[in-house]
């Protein structure tokens, strides 16, 4: 509690000293396109709380039959500056939640300044997905929006920069962040420290996207390309040995640490010195988007592939090893391609004015294969070396890709928080799934959305599920926002969600959600 005054405090001084600020030129307060949200929630199930009034929600969420929240905040984007040189921008988000992993949840609060193009953030702050409908979507598989934010300091282009060459048909985006992880009490609380979990787990990531594509032509196709990759790394792993005593492995750290978590290298203790790996909990996806962008509407196919090393990033491996004394040296120019089982795909179509449908997703998601179920590494009576079992979302050391038990990436894998027996790890991560999202704007004022997700579950390879699993999850979600003058900024939102199946078992609930936003107006009248 006191660490989250502390932050409290040092926002607020931060914000009240940018409000104060002044540009020379047009002497405009800091506080002017300031907006400030007040928001109080509540939900209601029988089991646990359903998947999709739970997930894709920056973690604000709890699988209590009975949770809520009251929830107030302050922001000011840098698009408030955007016919400056340089922009200042700032936010405070702080929630009060009834039966949630938290008694108080900061979950926003940050600084941000940028200079031309580029923006550093410090702080934390939600960051939306990349390259997909984050309404309608299922979840991207590495950088979601399902977890609770993590404090970082972020470097950024975080919009679309028009190269200054190739004639206006080349943009560039993308960032680079290390923060570290808040879950700490958390996890001690779910494992009673009597199974796997973390302490002060640092946390990096990157991406780039690349736009091909020129708006001022008449050319309405368009593809981007991306590259995300994460790692959680330093701090110190608990984990049973052999004769069940909870043994420390302390992670890479310093600068070495550093440097391991932005270009992959090093080793974890546990690797030994034949089977060195990079250090940590490395993974990440390949993106690709392309876009038909006609007058009244706009289609566009993505793909997301997700790996969680280097065998599945680039989809090859060496396997040229000798046998007997030569088994650990390279001997022959053989490599082995991997499978490209494991991906997301997806549709979208977007119709440019209201109606009763103005948007559909689908997606495709398979992640059963994983390199393969075989070995990971060679050994001297097996030269063939064939990287398997990559085990995604999971680690054996730290707690996988996952902060507060929600995992960071998709919600089909399923998150920790669900598991009753006090261990962190996704029990979920190999499963086929379909998704399909819609919404519309049917007239002024109101707006929906539906979600509906199958899964079929295998549970992981370590520990298979006794037969195969199958999940139903739906949502159906409507919004008001209220146009007259005594009611403008207000708004009303419920939701009805269904779980049906073994993987996240049968639950219902309904949930209430009333809000107020409007611009924090702080001037003073002239007399």
């Amino acid at each position: 509690m006191n660490k989250i005054k502390t932050a409290l405090v040092a926002m607020l001084l931060m914000t009240y000293s940018a409000s104060h600020a002044r540009d020379e030129q047009d002497n405009r307060a800091m506080t002017d396109d300031a907006r400030y949200n007040i928001e109080m929630q509540a939900t209601t199930s029988g089991g646990m709380t359903p998947l999709w009034l739970n997930a894709n929600r920056h973690g604000l969420s709890s699988l209590d039959k009975f949770n809520g929240y009251v929830r107030a905040g302050i922001m000011r984007p840098l698009r408030a500056d955007s016919l400056r040189r340089w922009g200042i921008g700032y936010g405070v988000d702080v929630a009060l939640p009834v039966n949630f992993t938290s008694n108080v949840v900061v979950q926003q609060a940050f600084a941000e300044v940028r200079w031309l193009h580029g923006a550093l953030t410090v702080g934390s702050k939600e960051y939306p997905m990349e390259l997909k409908n984050n309404s309608l979507s299922s979840g991207s598989q590495t950088l979601g929006i399902n977890a609770r934010p993590v404090p970082q300091v972020r470097l950024a282009l975080p919009d679309y920069w028009t190269l200054p060459f190739a004639n206006g048909w080349l943009h560039l985006k993308g960032h680079v962040s290390y923060g570290m992880m808040t879950d700490d009490g958390w996890q001690h609380e779910f494992t009673d420290r009597k199974s796997k979990y973390a302490d002060n787990v640092l946390y990096h990531s990157k991406a780039g996207y690349i736009k091909i594509g020129n708006e001022d032509v008449f050319c309405p196709f368009s593809i981007e390309l991306g590259l995300e990759m994460a790692s959680t790394f330093g701090g110190t792993g608990y984990k049973l040995d052999n004769d069940g005593n909870m043994v420390a492995i302390e992670g890479e750290k310093g600068l070495k640490g550093l440097w391991h978590a932005f270009i992959p290298g090093g080793s974890d203790k546990t690797d030994g010195d034949i089977y060195a790996n990079a250090s940590g909990n490395q993974l990440g996806s390949w993106l690709l988007r392309m876009n038909w962008d006609a007058e009244t509407w706009r289609l566009s196919v993505y793909a997301d592939k997700y790996f969680e090393d280097h065998s599945a990033m680039f989809q090859l491996d060496y396997d040229g090893y000798g046998s007997g004394e030569e088994w650990n040296e390279k001997k022959k120019n053989r490599y082995l391609l991997y499978d490209f089982k494991d991906i997301m795909l997806g549709a979208e179509l977007d119709f440019k004015y209201d109606n009763w449908i103005n948007g559909v997703v689908f997606e495709y998601i398979y992640s059963k294969y994983q390199s393969g179920p075989v070995y990971h590494d060679r050994t001297p009576s097996i030269s063939d070396h064939i990287g398997g079992n990559d085990n995604f979302y999971n680690h054996g050391v730290y707690t996988g890709w996952q902060h507060w038990g929600q995992v960071i990436g998709n919600p089909l894998y399923r998150s920790p928080i669900y598991n009753d027996d006090g261990t962190i790890r996704v029990a979920d991560s190999r499963f086929m799934a379909f998704h399909l999202g819609v919404d519309g704007r049917p007239f002024e004022g109101f707006s929906y959305r539906v979600l509906a997700s199958w899964q079929e579950g295998l549970g992981t390879y370590d520990e298979p599920y006794d037969d195969v699993h199958h999940n139903v999850s739906f949502l159906v979600e409507g919004r008001y926002s209220f146009r007259n003058r005594v009611l403008d900024g207000w708004s009303i939102k419920g939701g009805y969600a269904m779980d049906f199946g073994k993987i996240l078992g049968h639950n219902h609930g309904f949930q209430l959600t009333v809000a107020k936003t409007g611009l924090l107006n702080l001037k003073k009248k002239k007399k």
